[in-house]
């Protein structure tokens, strides 16, 4: 491991926060969902729609594959392979179809791979619906456990706490996200802890770190053992969170956090609830995460787990925030108001109509499933489903920008490919039992997200059909029409032709602003644009000029500030003598080609309900003018 660290290796204004400090911060923001997996998914292996027998070749054989799971899945995958195509230090599956949409050669490919980055991001709104609902569930299901009396209590307590994480969003989560890091430490030692005192009492168990009885495990019995292999995933749950926060925290402090403390707490934990069904039988299968503990210890130990399992939600929910703002300036997404909840911290934002579904659709799901054990059969379709696209994604990165040799490459994708392929096909046999729900979900927000991108390309493209060359209304128009003083800032969203909200606006007010400003908002496939290459300035004479600014797909586009900064378009932007204008497109839909007439409608209401491009661009309120226009698509 490298002792200079880069930017991109310690995220992205954090290079100089130490090593040390930057992991720690990682075990409290990025571990939490993969972190809070041994509260279910040792016990679902055994005691869920799929049970297995209580005896040496299930125990040892189960142990065995969640720790090659994870040394697979997560410490070469993810940890070691995955995490080096960052771009420009930004991680998750957006930045990633970014970083490889580009380098395809053919447009049927183009077009497949950005299929499949969208339908992974589709996917993980699925899990962030699922992964609050079963971490707090299943948390504070270890009441029923401590005191059998509170069973009654356990859906409301988990109701209430999930209603109370929502709420407190808006506020911003910066003084909350100091203690993440104290208490995910605390967490793990205490489960390791916890799982190294029940190994020394059955240290045979030991031995299932070996590859071979996880061989054995399916040589003797390969059906039941496909099977597990639907609960085992839930052992790597969040391994893709590892990848998405990798921005927030750079490469080398996720990877020190998962090899040298998070991975040996989890694997001792998993083998310690092996060692107590090796030793008790049956009656531990009610919860071996919580029966680890003595009796006195386990409500603490409640309080403890809930905490992690919110920290945890938390950690989705900001993930949801960070994956919609992206969707956003990709062109996945309609415009949606931002909140920014810290001023010191760009990235720690809140959209409140994420925030709203989200927190509607979690509740919903706890009071249709009702226990962690049926929400797990719908857990996991949604996690295999993404990191079968990250493996597809990884083989462009590999052929296309490392150009790894064949010999080398093949191999590792075989592995890959037959791995995530049994997790996936194991848990489509869940599918019936509530494996629909993120299918479902995924499937809906593929079609909001293809729709708007496909609908925004063809309005674009009939406004591209009727605009006028701009050299041409120069020449017929700016001698004809009057002259009055300031600035006039036509927004576009191409960078040539006419905008219609000048061709209105010369129609109805019969005149023209001296210095006219045709400007676009350009979003790149990085996640930053330098200040000093941001704009692109063209002088097209007559007081006219072309402004195209260019902003990363992690920046959010600040029009009057990027303005202020430029001095070479005559004098400096005021305000004050500056006046915005808009256009504002009603659709109507027809039976031209480009999308059926319900996709049509549907993108139109999406446009309706769009956030207003002023707030968005933040734009001044009162120096802005809306045109409206009609298009058919």
């Amino acid at each position: 491991m490298p002792s200079d660290l880069t930017p991109e290796d310690c995220g992205h204004g954090h290079h100089h926060d130490g090593l040390i400090k930057l992991s720690v911060g990682a075990i409290g923001v990025v571990f939490g969902d993969i972190g809070t997996s041994p509260l279910y998914a040792f016990r679902e292996t055994f005691a869920g729609h799929h049970k297995l027998a209580l005896d040496p070749l299930h125990i040892m054989g189960v142990v065995s594959l969640m720790f090659w799971s994870m040394m697979i899945v997560v410490t070469v995958k993810y940890v070691s392979i995955i995490m080096r195509a960052d771009n420009k230090g930004e991680g998750g599956s957006l930045a990633l179809l970014a970083l490889v949409s580009g380098k395809t050669t053919t447009r049927r490919w183009t077009r497949g791979i950005i299929l499949l980055g969208v339908f992974a991001t589709a996917l993980f709104y699925g899990d962030s619906m699922i992964t609050p609902a079963v971490t707090v569930l299943s948390a504070v299901e270890g009441l029923a456990v401590a005191q059998p009396a509170l069973a009654g209590l356990v859906l409301p307590i988990a109701v209430v706490i999930l209603i109370g994480l929502f709420s407190i969003q808006r506020s911003g989560t910066s003084k909350i996200g100091l203690f993440f890091g104290p208490v995910m430490l605390l967490y793990f030692a205490v489960i390791a802890t916890l799982g190294v005192i029940s190994v020394w009492q059955t240290p045979e168990i030991l031995w299932s770190l070996s590859p071979h009885y996880a061989v054995a495990f399916f040589y003797l019995d390969p059906f039941r053992a496909f099977l597990a292999l639907g609960s085992v995933v839930l052992a790597v749950t969040g391994a893709e969170a590892l990848y998405a926060d990798m921005g927030h925290f750079g490469r080398n402090p996720i990877r020190v956090s998962w090899l040298f403390f998070v991975l040996p707490a989890l694997i001792l934990n998993y083998m310690g609830q092996g060692a107590l069904l090796s030793r008790v039988g049956a009656s531990a299968l009610e919860s071996p995460f919580y029966l680890l503990a003595p009796e006195s210890l386990q409500l603490p130990l409640v309080i403890l787990a809930t905490a992690a399992a919110v920290i945890a939600s938390q950690a989705v929910i900001t993930g949801a925030f960070s994956v919609t703002q992206q969707a956003i300036q990709l062109g996945f997404v309609p415009r949606l108001r931002i909140e920014h909840t810290s001023a010191a911290t760009a990235g720690q934002i809140y959209i409140p109509l994420v925030n709203w579904l989200l927190m509607v659709m979690v509740v919903l799901l706890v009071l249709a499933f009702r226990s962690s054990s049926n929400l797990t059969s719908a857990y996991g379709i949604a996690v295999t489903g993404a990191m079968m696209i990250d493996t597809c994604l990884l083989a462009v990165v590999l052929f296309r920008l490392w150009n790894w040799p064949t010999y080398f490459a093949v191999p590792l994708l075989g592995v890959l490919f037959l791995v995530d392929g049994a997790y996936l096909a194991a848990n489509l046999t869940k599918v019936p039992d509530g494996g629909w729900f993120p299918l479902l979900v995924g499937f809906i927000i593929f079609t909001f997200l293809t729709t708007w991108s496909k609908g925004r390309k063809l309005m674009i493209d009939r406004l591209r059909e009727g605009a006028m060359p701009i050299k041409v209304f120069i020449q017929s128009a700016a001698t004809a029409a009057t002259r009055v003083p300031g600035t006039a800032v036509f927004m576009t969203s191409t960078p040539e032709g006419v905008p219609h909200a000048l061709l209105h606006n010369l129609k109805h007010n019969k005149v023209l602003h001296d210095r006219i400003i045709l400007l676009t908002v350009k979003i790149m496939d990085v996640p930053y644009q330098a200040d000093d290459g941001r704009c692109h300035l063209e002088d097209l004479g007559q007081g006219f000029h072309r402004m195209v600014l260019k902003y990363g797909f992690m920046q959010e586009p600040d029009v009057p500030a990027a303005l202020a900064r430029i001095h070479q378009c005559g004098a400096d932007f005021r305000m004050m003598d500056t006046s915005f204008f808009l256009s504002r497109q009603t659709l109507l839909a027809s039976e031209r080609p480009g999308m059926m007439v319900w996709r049509e409608k549907l993108f139109a209401w999406m446009l309706r309900n769009a956030e207003s491009a002023m707030e968005f661009f933040r734009l001044p309120t009162n120096r802005v003018v809306e045109l409206g226009s009609q298009v058919e698509i």
